[in-house]
C-alpha cells in the first residue's frame, strides 16, 4: 500500500490522467513551484499540480463559456441590448473567471508556505522552550524531534519534526542528514537558522545543550520585541479607524445632508441624496469591514 503523503485525490487523478501528456510535453521544469509544494506540505509533484491547474482552468472556462452563450443571445434577442455591449460582455464573462482561477491556484502553494511559515514563527519560541527542556534533561536529538513530532499543540512545527522523524524512522536517513534536509524545505527563515545551527553545532564537536537554551531565550526575546510592535502598529490602525472611519464619514454625511437640504447647495438634491446614500451604504460599511479584516488578521498571527 502507497503512503498516504503521495495519494492524490480523484479529481487530481483525472486531471493527471488527462492533462499529463500536455503538461510533459508543453510545461518547462519550474523548481520554484517544486520549492513551493515542498514547503507548502501539499503532497503532490509539479507535473500533477500543473495538470490540476490546467484542467480546472479549462472546466472553468467551458461553463464561463457556456454562460456567456446562454446570456450574450438572452441580451440579443430579447432585451436587444447593443451587439457591442454584448461583446465586451461576453468577452469579460469568458475570460474573466478561466484567468483568475489560474491565477489563484497557481499562486496557492506560495499562499500556503507563507501560512505555514507565519505559524512557524508564531510557536517556535514555545516549542525551543520545549526543546530546550528535553535536551536539560540529556535526551537524544532524534527522540527531541519525535517527542515534538507528538505535541499537537506547536502546529507546522510539529509537522516539521514529523518528516524528520518520517526520514529517521522510515527511510533510515541519519539525524543530521534528515535535520539539514528539514532546513532545506522549511519555509520559515527562523527555523531554517535553527535547523542548520544543529546540524553546525553537532559536526563541529560543540554540545547542542548550550545551544537549545540560547536559541530559546533568543525567541523568547524577539517574540517579546515583535509583540510590542505589533500591539504599537494596532494602536496605530485603532487612531486611524476613529479618523477616516468614524469621523470623517460623520463630517461627510452632515455636510451632504446640509447641501441637499439648502436650494443651490452644489447640485441637484437627488443627485445628492444618491451620493449619501452610497457613502452610507457603501463607504462606511467597506471601511469597517476592512479595518475590522486587517486588526483580525493581525492579532490572530500574533496570538499562541
Amino acid at each position: 500500500m502507497l503512503p498516504d503523503y503521495i495519494e492524490l485525490t480523484n479529481y487530481q487523478m483525472l486531471s493527471w490522467r488527462v492533462m499529463g501528456k500536455m503538461v510533459k510535453l508543453n510545461a518547462k521544469p519550474n523548481p520554484k513551484l517544486e520549492q513551493q509544494l515542498l514547503q507548502a506540505h501539499l503532497r503532490i509533484r509539479p507535473e500533477e499540480y500543473l495538470a490540476y491547474v490546467w484542467m480546472t482552468t479549462f472546466l472553468v472556462f467551458a461553463g464561463s463559456l457556456a454562460v456567456a452563450l446562454l446570456f450574450g443571445g438572452v441580451l440579443l434577442g430579447l432585451l436587444h441590448v447593443a451587439a457591442g455591449m454584448v461583446m465586451v460582455f461576453f468577452v469579460m464573462i469568458v475570460m474573466m473567471p478561466p484567468l483568475l482561477t489560474y491565477m489563484v491556484m497557481s499562486a496557492m502553494p506560495g499562499t500556503k508556505a507563507k501560512a505555514r511559515m507565519r505559524d512557524i514563527n508564531k510557536r517556535i519560541g514555545p516549542a525551543m522552550s520545549f526543546i530546550s527542556a528535553m535536551a536539560s534533561a540529556d535526551v537524544n536529538v532524534d527522540v527531541i524531534f519525535k517527542e515534538l513530532a507528538k505535541q499537537d499543540i506547536y502546529g507546522e512545527i510539529k509537522n516539521e519534526a514529523e518528516w524528520i522523524t518520517r526520514d529517521t524512522d522510515l527511510l533510515g536517513i541519519d539525524i543530521l542528514t534528515a535535520v539539514k534536509m528539514a532546513a532545506q524545505r522549511s519555509p520559515s527563515t527562523k527555523f531554517q537558522e535553527f535547523l542548520q545551527g544543529v546540524v553546525t553545532t553537532s559536526t563541529s564537536g560543540g554540545q547542542l545543550k548550550p545551544y537549545f537554551l540560547q536559541k530559546a531565550e533568543q525567541y523568547e526575546k524577539e517574540g517579546k520585541l515583535e509583540m510590542r510592535s505589533q500591539m504599537e502598529s494596532i494602536g496605530l490602525l485603532a487612531e486611524s479607524f476613529v479618523t477616516v472611519v468614524v469621523a470623517f464619514p460623520l463630517f461627510l454625511v452632515v455636510i451632504m445632508a446640509i447641501m441637499a437640504i439648502v436650494p443651490g447647495g452644489g447640485g441637484s438634491s437627488s443627485t445628492t441624496v444618491l451620493l449619501l446614500e452610497m457613502v452610507i451604504l457603501l463607504m462606511i460599511p467597506m471601511c469597517q469591514f476592512g479595518f475590522t479584516f486587517v486588526i483580525w488578521n493581525m492579532t490572530k498571527e500574533s496570538t499562541f
